[in-house]
């Protein structure tokens, strides 16, 4: 078991790998199993652990309680004022459009 370090070129990145030998009967040699542990920091040279899709793992809190009640009146004051943004849009789009007709 040997932590190895793998430079990618296209993304400047340095990753840092688990590395586990073991014996293929098959092909009689030896190989290497590699799992990824994470990106390594140029500036501190320390490993930062990822998921292994290029995404940093994420605190897995659980989301704050959600009264509804705040959330239904704040969608419902949304939706007044985008109504109340589209009747005025339509009003001066009316205005412009009679003002070109004459």
């Amino acid at each position: 078991m040997a932590i190895i370090f793998q430079h990618d070129k296209r993304s400047g990145i340095t990753y840092a790998y688990d590395s586990k030998s073991y014996y293929d009967k098959t092909t009689k040699t030896s190989r290497a199993k590699r799992t990824l542990i994470g990106r390594v920091d140029p500036e501190t040279g320390e490993i930062v652990p990822t998921d292994g899709r290029n995404k940093r793992k994420k605190d897995k809190t659980l989301p704050e309680a959600v009264d509804k009640d705040k959330l239904i009146n704040r969608l419902q004051d949304e939706n007044r004022q985008l109504k109340l943004q589209v009747s005025a849009l339509e009003k001066e789009l009316n205005r412009l459009n009679k003002a070109n007709k004459s």
